[in-house]
């Protein structure tokens, strides 16, 4: 017989809130740039993000760790994600001491801040990528005090629905549209707190070759729908594989371009730790045991 205090509780709990779908985590977003050194001021002494200290250490690319997930920055002419990149920091208001202290050193860019409100910084790269960055505690970033939350990208009017098809009946993802006061958009869960956002624009420029990263938990099953449909654009190796554009898929029509980077979760990095500093610590303020940053808080 059940413990009748377990039969109380039995439905007790939102059980849907703990689904992910099949993109169960956004791994990093790449551009290229053309300057390492510009991109280390920008990146880790404003942001306050840490260059992955094991990989890609050499001076024509750099990894960037943001919790778990991470900015990929190798050189080449300058690329511009179609859209903005949304961080959440654990502190806000030291984000934008630091970003003061380095705004000297980035003039004649197309650096730029923008306070939001109190609790949202809206900043645009040397090469003009904008990156909104958020403090933790809303609803919609849960435990997450530093992290990679989502991508919002600029598509064209019209498209929502169709790409919001094609991530659930393609990629298996619980892809939804819905109209926000910023403008109609496909919304795609693609990690723990973390989403794609598709939204109508009037003003989406062209695409230029950059690229984001997702892991999935079913990957045969999405790679057999795009090879049928002829939408695999690149044989990676045995657990990766990639695709570039989104279609309609009555028509076949191309909604809209960004080059998915597909990993199994038996990727050899899928889950890898990542090294997150604090950015307060420095030789003045140094305390043993201090120098790393959890990503999420209970």
């Amino acid at each position: 017989m059940l413990d009748q205090r377990v039969v109380a509780d039995l439905g007790a709990y939102d059980r849907t809130a703990e689904d992910l779908g099949n993109i169960v985590e956004l791994g990093h977003v790449n551009v290229e740039i053309p300057d390492q050194l510009l991109s280390t001021t920008f990146y880790v002494t404003g942001l306050g993000l840490t260059r992955d200290p094991y990989l890609m250490t050499a001076t024509n690319n750099m990894w960037v760790n943001v919790g778990k997930s991470q900015f990929h920055l190798p050189t080449g002419p300058p690329q511009l994600l179609r859209g903005v990149v949304g961080l959440v920091l654990p502190d806000v208001d030291a984000l934008r001491e630091r970003l003061e202290r380095v705004t000297p050193q980035l003039a004649g860019s197309a650096f730029a801040v923008r306070n939001v409100d109190a609790q949202t910084v809206e900043v645009t790269s040397p090469w003009a990528n904008r990156i909104r960055l958020h403090a933790p505690g809303r609803a919609r970033f849960g435990p997450v005090i530093l992290g990679m939350a989502y991508v919002e990208f600029d598509v064209p009017v019209g498209t929502a629905p169709g790409i919001a098809r094609f991530y659930r009946e393609l990629l298996d993802a619980p892809a939804d549209v819905v109209d926000e006061p910023a403008g109609r958009a496909a919304i795609v869960p693609v990690g723990y707190h973390q989403w794609f956002a598709f939204r109508e624009s009037a003003n989406v420029i062209p695409y230029d070759g950059n690229h984001v990263q997702v892991y999935l938990c079913n990957f045969s099953g999405p790679y057999q729908k795009l090879r049928e449909r002829g939408l695999i654009s690149q044989e990676s190796n045995q657990h990766q594989y990639r695709f570039v554009d989104i279609v309609d898929l009555d028509t076949g029509a191309v909604l809209y371009q960004i080059d998915h980077e597909v990993r199994s979760m038996t990727h050899p990095m899928f889950g890898r730790p990542l090294v997150n500093r604090d950015p307060a610590i420095n030789n003045n303020t140094f305390h043993p045991g201090h120098e790393g940053l959890a990503w999420a808080t209970s």
